[in-house]
């Protein structure tokens, strides 16, 4: 059967007491998946991983590091700092919760609390951060297309490019431009050039089989993908598959130079020693301005 916690948002409870992390663990595990830290430097691990929490319960007074350094670790860390933090703390003089809200706490309860009231202001926090998260996906997202945007490949490709060079993984860029897609829209209609750009983003999408593969929409008729460790040879397949998927839809383009169908080009670039993020870009957009001057519905790897 389903574990159904896991659909459930994920509440972090960080105490060195194991008394108050039952207590607060059977409060709120039927609303919450529900993780515990006995220590800050296993709350830092916990939310620096890839299945962070979405709301943290943490306590002041620890060994080690304490609550207000936790707090603070996690606000100076881009990946973490939106992360709601509560202290739940018996430091309960205004002088204390004054400090650890200007930490950027979004809340401060004092011991012993009101299990009631501790319940409410999780709700209320736990439902403004899953609100914050769909409002930052939106606007990561296409609205034509429902692909990943520019901003999004942009973070991404950030990433990639790091990791790339960090763990020394081959990373591939592909910029695809739709063929003759003005002359498709001028002749069809922009009604038809916006149903078009969905299929084929749905088709490159489906076309990639990989979860770590990203693709984009990086503008009007432009898409980009990121392929990361994978070797020469199957990157130049997932290229030519795409290339060929596209025309095969059998969207009819009688102005296009180059098919009686929609096609597209692609430009392909691999990261090398010394490359920089903005040189490997320049090199698949070479790529793909050579393709487009190659007559069109192919890729060409440089």
């Amino acid at each position: 059967m389903e574990d159904l916690t896991t659909s459930l948002p994920t509440v972090l409870i960080v105490d060195d007491m194991a008394t108050n992390l039952e207590v607060l663990s059977k409060l709120l595990k039927t609303d919450y998946h529900v993780k515990v830290a006995k220590s800050g430097q296993k709350a830092l691990e916990i939310a620096n991983s890839d299945d962070k929490p979405d709301l943290i319960l943490l306590d002041i007074e620890m060994p080690e590091i304490d609550g207000y350094e936790v707090c603070r670790q996690l606000k100076s860390n881009p990946s973490t700092n939106s992360i709601p933090v509560i202290f739940l703390t018996a430091r309960d003089s205004q002088s204390d919760e004054e400090f650890g809200l200007n930490l950027g706490a979004v809340d401060y309860i004092a011991k012993p609390y009101n299990p009631t009231i501790v319940k409410i202001r999780v709700r209320n926090h736990m439902a403004l951060k899953l609100k914050s998260d769909w409002l930052e996906e939106l606007s990561m997202m296409d609205g034509l297309t429902n692909v990943p945007n520019r901003r999004y490949f942009d973070n991404e490709y950030d990433k990639y490019f790091k990791q790339a060079i960090r763990e020394s993984q081959n990373l591939f860029i592909v910029m695809i431009d739709v063929d003759d897609f003005k002359a498709y829209n001028d002749h069809y209609g922009h009604g038809k050039g916006d149903e078009c750009l969905i299929k084929i983003a749905h088709t490159l999408q489906s076309n990639l089989k990989r979860p770590m593969d990203v693709l984009a929409r990086y503008g009007g008729e432009e898409f980009v993908i990121l392929l990361k460790d994978i070797e020469d040879a199957g990157a130049l397949q997932v290229v030519q598959d795409l290339v060929e998927s596209i025309e095969q839809l059998g969207i009819k383009h009688a102005f296009s130079s180059a098919s009686k169908n929609v096609t597209i080009s692609a430009g392909l670039s691999k990261h090398a020693r010394g490359l920089t993020k903005e040189s490997l870009l320049t090199n698949a957009d070479n790529a793909l301005y050579q393709a487009k001057k190659d007559h069109k519905n192919r890729f060409v790897y440089l």
